[in-house]
């Protein structure tokens, strides 16, 4: 059995800059893993079988690890299949993408354990067809991806930071989100691109933030939470790609733990992470 950390990640920039005929949405973004993470793990069978530690994770083909595996399996045209374990510790329609987190360490996985050997490039296209943000976790740390989240392009390290993240008692669908998105005819306002050049210039990017899915959220408590961060001394704050989870920055230890006392009983999921 070979086993895989799966990171979340958070949505540092995230434009909506147009929609493709067959309905995917186009998308500039920079995503950035944090250390929060799952653990996955798997070993070979004759079947795709998946258990999880939260039971409220379908465990069936309509999970994105079943789905990852019998991609793979369809690529390399391996006779094959897995036992994939999941430890789940990042929660469901948070935003923070721990779906397509387990689906990438799966394909690493089964390339590892088949021996395969296929090219990062590889993984990512599988990946990709898993669903918009998997691919992007192939290589994980920060990155500007482009398209429906396919085309993926490195960034240098950004600087550090104390990731504070709080999920309140609700989570948002992705396709809901989107579909609000829609409804309110919202124009983007294109702030990948500040975020970008902040980084070229030296300056601070986490003052660039920016998320066109934030105002289609839920009744204003998206809004709260994020006030309530930056009232706590962060540097910024927004909701994570289409919720319902919030993340504040912080660039002090101290700081960002008092923060995280603060507001430890108030949200179901509450956690101290950072930048990786």
């Amino acid at each position: 059995m070979a086993t895989e950390t799966a990171y979340a990640k958070i949505n540092l920039t995230l434009d909506i800059i147009g929609k493709r005929p067959d309905g995917y949405h186009l998308l500039e973004t920079v995503m950035q893993t944090v250390s929060l993470c799952d653990e996955v793990s798997v070993e070979p069978s004759d079947r795709i079988e998946i258990t999880c530690s939260d039971p409220s994770v379908p465990t069936n083909s309509k999970n994105t690890c079943h789905k990852a595996a019998r991609l793979f399996f369809e690529h390399t045209k391996i006779a094959g299949g897995a036992k994939i374990r999941i430890e789940k510790r990042i929660p469901s329609q948070a935003g923070l993408g721990g779906g397509s987190s387990d689906a990438a360490a799966v394909i690493k996985l089964l390339n590892l354990i088949y021996g395969v050997c296929l090219k990062e490039s590889e993984l990512e296209s599988i990946a990709a067809r898993v669903g918009a943000d998997a691919a992007f976790f192939i290589r994980g740390g920060a990155a500007v991806c482009r398209g429906i989240g396919d085309n993926i392009e490195s960034l240098s390290p950004l600087p550090k930071r104390q990731v504070l993240l709080v999920k309140p008692d609700f989570g948002v669908s992705t396709p809901e989100a989107y579909k609000s998105f829609d409804e309110r005819k919202t124009v983007s306002q294109r702030e990948t691109v500040g975020f970008l050049e902040a980084m070229r210039s030296g300056e601070n990017p986490y003052l660039k933030l920016s998320n066109d899915l934030e105002a289609s959220a839920a009744d204003g408590r998206i809004e709260r939470i994020r006030d309530e961060l930056m009232g706590l001394g962060a540097e910024a704050a927004q909701m994570s790609g289409s919720g319902s989870c919030v993340f504040g920055l912080f660039d002090d230890v101290q700081a960002a733990k008092a923060a995280k006392l603060a507001v430890t009983g108030k949200y179901p999921f509450v956690c101290l992470c950072e930048t990786i």
